[in-house]
C-alpha cells in the first residue's frame, strides 16, 4: 500500500473515531447534568474531594468503558492533574468533569473532555457542555469545528482592544506561580481592554477558538486542562507558545493561545 494510501486510511480512522468519541462524551455529559442543580455543601477539604470523585465517577463510568473499546490498546491517563510527557504510543487524557468545582456550586463553566494523543501529539479532542449540548471537536489537520460548524480565531491585531484571559492551574499552587499569576494579571489590566479570570481552562480556550476572546494563558498546568484547547486553537488558526514566545510542549512552564495578530503583543505584556 503506498503512503498516500496509508495516510488516508488513518485520517478516515480518526475522523471516525472522533464523532464515535463525541458520542460517548455526550452520554458522560448526560450523567452528569443529572446530578446538576443545588450547591453541594461542604465543610471539609475530605468532603469536598468526596463529592469532586463522586462526579468524576459517574462521568468515568460512561466514559471509560466506551473510550477503550474504541482504542484497546490506548492507555489511560489517571490523573487529571498531572502534567509532563507521556511514554509513546496512544493515550486518552480525559477530564470527566472539567471544572468539577463549579459543577459543585451549580455554576454553569464546566465540561467534560479527552483528548487522544499519539506519540506525545493530540490527534483528536471532544469538549462537550452538557448544560447548552454544544460539542467543540478538532482533528489534527483537519480544523476545529462547534457542532460542526468551523471555528475561526479573532483577527485582532491590538492587543489593547483585546479580551484576554487566564485561570489558576490547580489549588495549593506553588507561591513563586501565584506571584506570577498576580503579576500577570496586572500587566494584562494595563495593556489589555478586558481581563477575564475564573476556571477551568477548557472554556477560555474554546472561547479562543471560537473568536469570542483574543489570548489566554496560564502558567504550570496539567494535560488534561491543557490539551483539548491547544488542538481546537491551532486548528482554528491560532498561535499556541509558552508565555515567552518558545514552542509549548506539556513540560512547559507557562501557556499562553492567541490570536495571531496579537501574539507579539502579548508576549511581551507576559515577559514583563
Amino acid at each position: 500500500m503506498s503512503e498516500t494510501l496509508q495516510t488516508a486510511d488513518v485520517a478516515t480512522s480518526d475522523a471516525d473515531l472522533l464523532d464515535q468519541t463525541a458520542v460517548a462524551l455526550r452520554a458522560a455529559g448526560t450523567a452528569l447534568r443529572e446530578r446538576f442543580g443545588e450547591v453541594v455543601r461542604y465543610e471539609t477539604r475530605e468532603e469536598m474531594m468526596h463529592a469532586l470523585a463522586d462526579n468524576d465517577g459517574a462521568a468515568l463510568d460512561v466514559l471509560r468503558p466506551r473510550l477503550t473499546s474504541l482504542r484497546p490498546e490506548a492507555g489511560w491517563v489517571e490523573d487529571e492533574l498531572a502534567g509532563g510527557a507521556l511514554p509513546d504510543g496512544e493515550w486518552w487524557v480525559v477530564d470527566p468533569a472539567e471544572g468539577n468545582v463549579n459543577h459543585l456550586h451549580a455554576l454553569p463553566e464546566w465540561a467534560v473532555t479527552a483528548t487522544l494523543v499519539r506519540d506525545n501529539q493530540p490527534v483528536l479532542t471532544v469538549v462537550h457542555l452538557p448544560l447548552t449540548g454544544e460539542t467543540y471537536t478538532a482533528l489534527a489537520g483537519a480544523g476545529a469545528h462547534l457542532d460542526g460548524r468551523p471555528l475561526r480565531v479573532s483577527s485582532t491585531a491590538d492587543l489593547g482592544l483585546g479580551i484576554v484571559a487566564t485561570s489558576q492551574a490547580r489549588p495549593d499552587e506553588d507561591e513563586a506561580v501565584v506571584q506570577r499569576v498576580g503579576s500577570s494579571i496586572t500587566a494584562m489590566l494595563f495593556d489589555a481592554l478586558v481581563v477575564r479570570t475564573s476556571v477551568p481552562a477548557t472554556l477560555h480556550l474554546v472561547n479562543v477558538a471560537a473568536g469570542r476572546i483574543d489570548a489566554f494563558w496560564q502558567f504550570a498546568g496539567a494535560r488534561a486542562d491543557l490539551l483539548p484547547g491547544a488542538l481546537l486553537v491551532t486548528e482554528a488558526g491560532g498561535r499556541i507558545s509558552d508565555a515567552e514566545g518558545r514552542p509549548w510542549t506539556p513540560q512547559s512552564e507557562s501557556f499562553l493561545a492567541v490570536a495571531p495578530g496579537i501574539h507579539a503583543g502579548a508576549v511581551a505584556t507576559l515577559s514583563r
